[in-house]
């Protein structure tokens, strides 16, 4: 069955013009001259851009269903992070561009989601939005400094650098936010 600008839904995955789009809004409009038409805004699901466009009411779309696949992060290899899959055991090979910045947070063991569209083309790779890691390396805050809002560079266990308030020490395990690659506090055991 042929799927058609009625079955737009918010949301929904789109193959248009070569790629992979998701719908962030879509409206039907009927002017009172003319044809209907359906107005749909679209974010590139590679790219992250957005692009608004006009289709025909009726006109034949493309929908496509995606999958998401729980994966485990085993080790890297080069420019590749290589995820198994829990249920085949498969080894998959993801070229970091394609985990993009969040990947300096991702650590062995991890598990994270690798989401496809039409079970074959790799999307993306979702982490989780928190993750806790611990500090590596820090400088040692002066004293007096720890009341004010002074914030100083640490390592984490991943390699990854970010800034951290001056109280947080070596060995702390702390709570980072993936997607922006702050720190959200410690992390009390």
């Amino acid at each position: 069955m042929a799927e058609t600008t009625a079955d737009l839904h918010n949301g929904a995955v789109l193959r248009y013009r070569d790629d992979f789009y998701q719908v962030v809004e879509w409206q039907h409009v009927k002017p009172g001259k003319g044809g209907a038409f359906v107005r749909i805004k679209v974010k590139n699901l590679r790219t992250g851009s957005v692009l608004e466009d006009r289709l025909r009411a009726g006109e034949s779309i493309e929908i496509v269903r995606i999958d998401r696949r729980q994966m485990q992060y085993l080790y890297r290899d080069g420019d590749s992070f290589v995820f198994m899959d829990n249920e085949s055991f498969e080894q998959i090979p993801v070229h970091e561009e394609k985990i993009g910045d969040s990947a300096r947070f991702i650590k062995e063991n991890e598990a994270v989601e690798l989401v496809y569209a039409d079970g074959t083309v790799l999307l993306s790779v979702d982490l989780p939005i928190f993750v806790e890691l611990a500090v590596i390396e820090t400088t040692i805050a002066v004293r007096g400094d720890t009341a004010t809002d002074v914030s100083k560079p640490a390592t984490l266990e991943t390699g990854a650098v970010i800034s951290v308030p001056g109280f947080i020490e070596e060995g702390e395990v702390i709570k980072i936010d993936t997607r922006t690659g702050t720190y959200m506090g410690r992390v009390r055991e």
